[in-house]
């Protein structure tokens, strides 16, 4: 079985290609299918039963909002 090497990349996208990239998970997760993005080069499949949540962070001089998505290799 192949390791997986640790990974942490933040990447940005503009405001169309985030809006493609949420409709086809949006789909994915309508349709109970799994859900697949590349991501600065490497291609991630997201299981149909991945978890997902919402976090909200406040500091003093910005706010975040991260959607997650989570599964168990």
């Amino acid at each position: 079985m192949k390791k997986s090497i640790t990974r942490d990349i933040e990447k940005a996208y503009t405001k169309s290609e985030f809006i493609k990239k949420l409709r086809r998970f949006a789909d994915a997760l309508e349709t109970n299918r799994k859900f697949s993005i590349q991501i600065a080069n490497e291609k991630i499949s997201v299981p149909k039963n991945a978890l997902i949540n919402i976090e909200h962070e406040r500091g003093k001089k910005e706010e975040e909002i991260e959607f997650q998505i989570r599964w168990e290799l």
